[in-house]
């Protein structure tokens, strides 16, 4: 085969790998908040109730689940302990594109709904959780190309007269993607900002590290694994 074969060859190959390689879901971000106590004063972790959703979850079928996968940060798991979590869905402009986004990332809030409680608030100051149109920030060391991102931040609020230690979530979807891949990416990055902080290994898991053609729906072993991190210590929602 002449050089210029070979080279035409592999060419084509990378160009297919790097088309694959851009599908990947690049997500988890912390962003430090500039006024938290310092880490040796934050709260001791501990175990939080299992939401009535979460307590009687019950998977007959033993499917498992994915939880080695699940690397907490040091603040411990992502757990939420006050609910119903507030979610905003960012409004749309006037546009039929824009109005099908909402109303598909509305479904995407109410299948999650049913494992954790959940509302949806007209306000992005309240809220706990963010839903973005809006490409993902460029960050040094990631691929450019990104369909979704979400992202923490760590912070303290109070709570009565106690000062608790908290999170908020900023889920970013690229504006660019489209049908069933729009959905999906909603579904994927909606899972991580309620707690599912990794990745599955399995394509049938709406946590799986890339897209796929055919995206899947709330799995089994989604759920199983959502319930197993809702049941670890975290320093998040305690008193300091």
């Amino acid at each position: 085969m002449s050089f210029w074969k070979v080279t035409r060859r592999f060419r084509a190959v990378f160009l297919l790998a790097l088309s694959c390689f851009s599908l990947i879901i690049l997500t988890q971000v912390y962003t430090p908040a500039a006024s938290l106590p310092p880490v040796d004063s934050w709260p001791s972790p501990q175990v939080h109730s299992l939401p009535p959703t979460l307590a009687n979850w019950q998977d007959s079928t033993d499917s498992g689940d994915y939880f080695d996968r699940i690397k907490p940060p040091k603040v411990g798991h992502l757990i939420w302990s006050k609910f119903p979590i507030r979610v905003y869905v960012q409004p749309p402009v006037n546009t039929n594109r824009s109005l099908e986004w909402v109303e598909a990332v509305l479904g995407i809030v109410r299948e999650w709904g049913v494992y954790l409680p959940l509302v949806v608030v007209d306000s992005s100051e309240v809220a706990d959780i963010k839903i973005l149109i809006q490409a993902p920030p460029l960050r040094q060391g990631l691929l450019r190309s990104r369909s979704g991102e979400s992202v923490y931040e760590l912070y303290t609020r109070n709570d009565g007269d106690k000062t608790v230690l908290s999170h908020r979530f900023s889920v970013y979807l690229n504006p660019n993607q489209v049908g069933k891949y729009m959905a999906a990416v909603a579904r994927h990055e909606f899972g991580h900002s309620l707690g599912i902080w990794g990745h599955s290994l399995m394509e049938t898991d709406v946590l799986y590290f890339a897209q796929v053609r055919n995206p899947p729906p709330i799995s089994v072993k989604d759920i199983n694994t959502l319930k197993r991190i809702y049941e670890q210590p975290t320093r998040l929602g305690w008193e300091f």
